[in-house]
């Protein structure tokens, strides 16, 4: 069975400005994610499933959704402050206005994971051979099986210089993960990189592995994710601010014995929507593949 690429696309954009999972960027129109469903194609993916906010379907369909499902299986489901509550929880937490956060998106999706899958994040540009590498893996394992697997990114070929980024920090054993710590305001100070913790700063080489929500999971890992959520709720539900993480939720697979992450890596330089200032150096980024021959003038059929 083929596997199943799983899209973070329900975020609020609150440093973009707007709605940048359906931003154009691309010559004839595209969005980042056009090029990420492409780049999944040609990689052995068999579907996709985007995770987005009601609010905002009807211009997810029209900007980006219906072209897709033109040329690619795809569906979605919705990711709301409700989901996955209960009548009591919801009611509790009404002045909540973040996020729950990625783990809880994730998890939205559960009911459409038939086959091992891979997630990523709508605003970020990942290459061709992260999802080679992914779709190549996930084609050859089981809905039960307990290794899954990774992506890691050079700290320094991920920073922004239009601001802080998040990022977690990964340390590798024997070709697994052993950990990620979430660091999540790294940015350039003078000549360096620093991230702050808690009001103080650490130095960073450049040179670290870091997560960049790149995983590939069998549907065993839902068991983990539901724990990790379930713990979550007890402990984090009625603070302001608190998210559910993907990467720590993967980390705790690690963590409990309950499962490895196989660290693959990749020497890709990151680009991404954070910032409104990243747009002109997405589109000129995307610009120069096409030019390079990485992708056709014309990327979709249809």
């Amino acid at each position: 069975m083929k596997p199943t690429l799983l899209v973070l696309a329900a975020g609020m954009g609150s440093r973009y400005g707007g709605v940048k999972q359906i931003d154009a960027v691309g010559q004839n129109g595209e969005c980042l994610l056009d090029f990420a469903n492409f780049d999944a194609k040609m990689s052995g993916f068999g579907n996709v499933v985007f995770i987005i906010r009601k609010d905002i379907e009807s211009d997810f369909r029209a900007k980006l959704f219906d072209r897709i499902a033109a040329n690619f299986d795809a569906d979605y489901v919705f990711q709301s402050r409700e989901s996955l509550l209960t009548a009591e929880e919801i009611a509790k937490t009404a002045d909540r206005k973040k996020p729950w956060g990625t783990i809880h998106a994730v998890m939205c999706a559960e009911n459409k994971i038939k086959s091992p899958f891979a997630v990523i994040n709508s605003d970020d540009y990942y290459g061709r051979e992260s999802f080679v590498t992914l779709g190549n893996y996930l084609s050859n394992i089981d809905n039960d099986c307990r290794e899954h697997a990774m992506v890691g990114y050079v700290l320094g070929n991920t920073m922004s210089k239009s601001g802080s980024v998040s990022r977690g920090i990964c340390t590798v054993k024997d070709g697994y993960l052993d950990s990620i710590v979430e660091n999540t305001k790294i940015s350039y100070e003078g000549d360096g990189i620093v991230s702050e913790i808690d009001g103080s700063k650490i130095s960073l080489t450049g040179k670290e592995w870091v997560s960049m929500n790149l995983f590939g999971f069998s549907p065993k890992a839902f068991e983990e994710f539901h724990k990790y959520w379930d713990n979550f709720k007890t402990n984090g539900l009625y603070t302001e601010k608190q998210e559910a993480l993907l990467p720590v939720a993967a980390s705790d697979i690690v963590k409990h014995g309950e499962g490895k992450i196989k660290f693959f890596t990749s020497s890709e330089s990151w680009f991404g929507m954070t910032y409104p200032e990243d747009r002109e150096i997405v589109k000129q980024e995307i610009i120069n593949k096409i030019k390079s021959g990485y992708y056709p003038e014309k990327l979709w059929d249809k």
